[in-house]
């Protein structure tokens, strides 16, 4: 399977969640984001989803989900979303097949050390299914108010 491109629909997805079955083609009708991070309870992945938190309600006036996926386990999600009082789901991906799929996979530098892990990435689905923006290598501060002005722009 190919990695997904923009003005492409995406193929149909299916996913456990800490909210229950994630399937792609039920969001069918509405925009969604789908954003990869590296680990629960990590000081990164922890400001970009206390941003996304607190963008939530902005994100659902614009009927617009929000995924976080990562390669830890559901148990870890959930402990994740409650510490953090996350309102959306997370997906666990611990056999890599989403982040294979979107191409997030890298060799990263980690304390001088080469290690493979995933490349914070942000994608945004159209209400069609067909992927419209990305963002690779994402730097948090102030990533979340730009995905937020896409989807704005999406639904205008």
């Amino acid at each position: 399977m190919t990695t997904p491109q923009i003005g492409h629909p995406l193929p149909a997805l299916k996913a456990d969640t800490t909210q229950g079955p994630f399937d792609s083609q039920a969001l069918l009708g509405k925009p969604w984001v789908l954003y990869f991070y590296p680990k629960d309870n990590t000081p990164g992945c922890t400001l970009e989803a206390q941003d996304f938190r607190d963008q939530h309600a902005q994100f659902e006036a614009l009927g617009c989900p929000i995924y976080g996926v990562s390669r830890d386990s559901l148990k870890s999600h959930d402990g994740f979303t409650e510490k953090q009082n996350l309102p959306f789901a997370l997906i666990s991906d611990p056999d890599e097949t989403l982040c294979t799929l979107f191409g997030v996979m890298k060799l990263k530098n980690m304390y001088g050390k080469q290690v493979r892990g995933v490349e914070r990435s942000t994608f945004l689905i159209d209400a069609k299914g067909v992927l419209v923006r990305e963002w690779r290598g994402v730097r948090v501060p102030d990533h979340v108010n730009e995905v937020l002005k896409a989807v704005h722009e999406l639904t205008a």
